[in-house]
């Protein structure tokens, strides 16, 4: 699986349309969605999954409303429960050609879904990566252990591309809440990465943060941004529920090592103030960036932290300008840019060239 930074033949989304995720803010959200498409569109084809003819009309109309052209962009007609591509969407590893005979190609993993075994609604979605690798006429790839289908989510696991995955224990390894694959162990998903991801190096992180009803997925705590560099969310205010958690992570990556035995490089990442919805803490966090070819997206939250945040990233994307996304909106319906967005790497694994900021 390579790191999101590589080169991308294109980013996949599903248009938005459950409005239990966002009430109130489905309108708003499709616009949002519209951003995002138009931020990522010059580097990249956008691929959208929309539910039908009319949907898809829809979604055009919008686009050329923000002055988008439709060169980039491409609609697959593909029912959907809700719009987290992230989880529910295609994951897509690369073969590197190994021979003339063996040519380099894309693949997608046939992990499960199952709404993060809490919700009921998931059948449609856990059926979008047989619909896309039929449209793209690519090898779809079961994903077993002794004969039994896997549940996975894009948002679990995080990758540098070089043989090192994070992942965290509260949402792989806990046994009594939103539990994907009951009696699964930690020796038992590091074979499944080994074998499907390429991952020879696992680092297990204690928790997530804090309204996260994904239960602890690593892309709102911690995130690859180089091949030996993380950042990592903290939290300074020693009476927010997510001081502690965060504190351990931090003290359980210094101790850690890469694919090659080396120390990672920890970067501080703060988050923005709560946010709530109906009395309910909300995953706000900048670490729910996506990286495309020509920018790096960042959820912003009309917080102090905002600007603190889109600096340290800036210094650490040099290739290629960071964007902050509004998503005070979006993260009503409990994700962000992350969550939303899946890459599909391009077939060659070529870097891509310097980007001016």
């Amino acid at each position: 699986m390579p790191a999101e930074w590589e080169p991308h033949e294109a980013t996949w989304i599903a248009w938005p349309h459950n409005r239990t995720d966002w009430p109130g803010k489905l309108a708003a959200v499709q616009w949002v969605y519209g951003e995002i498409v138009r931020k990522v569109a010059p580097g990249e084809t956008v691929r959208i999954l929309a539910r039908s003819a009319e949907e898809s009309a829809r979604v055009r109309r919008l686009l050329r409303r923000i002055g988008l052209g439709l060169d980039r962009i491409e609609l697959f007609r593909v029912p959907t429960d809700r719009s987290w591509t992230r989880d529910c969407g295609p994951l897509f590893v690369r073969r590197d050609g190994a021979t003339p005979r063996v040519p380099p190609a894309v693949s997608i993993l046939r992990f499960r879904f199952n709404a993060w075994a809490r919700y009921d609604d998931w059948r449609k979605d856990d059926r979008v990566p047989l619909h896309v690798a039929k449209a793209l006429d690519v090898d779809l790839l079961p994903v077993k252990l002794n004969g039994r289908d896997i549940v996975l989510e894009g948002g679990s696991i995080e990758v540098n591309g070089r043989g090192t995955l994070v992942t965290t224990e509260e949402c792989l390894l806990d046994t009594e809440t939103q539990v994907r694959n009951p009696g699964l162990g930690r020796q038992d998903y590091e074979a499944i990465f080994r074998d499907n991801l390429g991952v020879k190096n696992v680092l297990w992180l204690g928790a997530g943060i804090a309204g996260d009803d994904t239960h602890g997925h690593v892309d709102d705590v911690c995130r690859f941004v180089g091949p030996r560099t993380v950042v990592l969310c903290h939290e300074r205010n020693t009476q927010d529920v997510n001081y502690r958690a965060l504190a351990e992570n931090r003290e359980r990556m210094e101790r850690m090592r890469l694919e090659d035995g080396g120390r990672l490089e920890i970067v501080p990442l703060p988050l923005p103030a709560p946010l709530s919805f109906e009395g309910r803490r909300l995953p706000a966090s900048y670490a729910n960036f996506y990286i495309a070819n020509d920018a790096v997206l960042v959820p912003t939250f009309n917080d102090p932290n905002d600007r603190v945040a889109l600096g340290i990233l800036s210094e650490l994307f040099g290739d290629r300008p960071v964007v902050g996304i509004h998503a005070v909106d979006l993260v009503w319906g409990l994700g962000t840019l992350h969550c939303l967005t899946q890459q599909q790497p391009a077939i060659s694994a070529s870097p891509p060239p310097m980007r001016r900021k």
